[in-house]
């Protein structure tokens, strides 16, 4: 199910405040760049509940995640979050890690187990089923992550920097792999990212943050082609050209 995400909101951090306004249309997919440091995460972890505001509004559809007074703990918002770090369970297998975001969102024992198969056939790791992450490579890690945050059905999808860890193989892989699964999908999603070419790959806005405030924002092409900041154009020289066209 697609949603209208819409975030006013002041974060404050030491240094300067994160203080920004998005409005991410339904099924779309915004990129979030910027350089190290500057609040993207800090973003993020706003809009999944990780992080407090000091004020403003997170909304999601209907719902009001955050308003500076009111606080929706993380599991109540419907909102998925993979990082750099899958986080999968240590004590479970591949299929058990799945299994349980579908159980957390409401989904019956057998329901849940039917969706984690399912999920690691899609993603060619079906003999994985009962390996725990310690046995299983960086890149299969993250599958099993992006396969976990879908597996509860979220609402909206933050993706922080998933590939940062990953050689250069296994990046182009998962990048591929989010692609396909947000067309399928057609979820909202907003993708925190260092990389033009996740830009470009994964989203059809692009929104630059430097030192917590907005300074570009437009269709990620766009963007790149007119670069407002020394960081947009550093970045945007790592395309070749013929990506601006294309």
């Amino acid at each position: 199910m697609s949603e209208f995400l819409t975030a006013r909101l002041t974060v404050p951090r030491t240094g300067f405040d994160v203080q920004v306004e998005l409005d991410v249309h339904p099924g779309q997919a915004l990129a979030l760049m910027g350089p190290s440091g500057a609040g993207k995460s800090t973003i993020v972890h706003a809009i999944a509940g990780i992080e407090r505001i000091a004020s403003g509004m997170i909304q999601l559809g209907g719902t009001v995640l955050a308003d500076g007074q009111r606080h929706l703990p993380p599991h109540r918002r419907s909102v998925g979050l993979l990082g750099q770090n899958p986080m999968l369970f240590p004590h479970l297998g591949a299929a058990g890690n799945i299994a349980f975001a579908a159980r957390a969102s409401g989904q019956g024992k057998a329901q849940a187990e039917q969706v984690a198969r399912q999920w690691l056939e899609r993603l060619g790791l079906g003999e994985l089923a009962g390996q725990r992450p310690a046995a299983l490579s960086g890149g299969q890690r993250q599958r099993i992550a992006l396969a976990r945050a879908l597996a509860a059905r979220p609402r909206l999808l933050l993706i922080d920097e998933p590939f940062a860890s990953l050689d250069v193989e296994a990046a182009a892989d998962m990048r591929q792999l989010v692609r396909a699964e947000l067309e399928r999908t057609g979820m909202t999603a907003i993708v925190v990212s260092h990389s033009a070419a996740d830009a470009v790959a994964l989203a059809g806005e692009l929104a630059v943050i430097e030192r917590g405030r907005m300074v570009q924002q437009g269709p990620v092409r766009q963007v790149l082609a007119d670069p407002a900041t020394r960081f947009v154009r550093a970045v945007a020289a790592t395309l070749p050209a013929g990506d601006f066209l294309s």
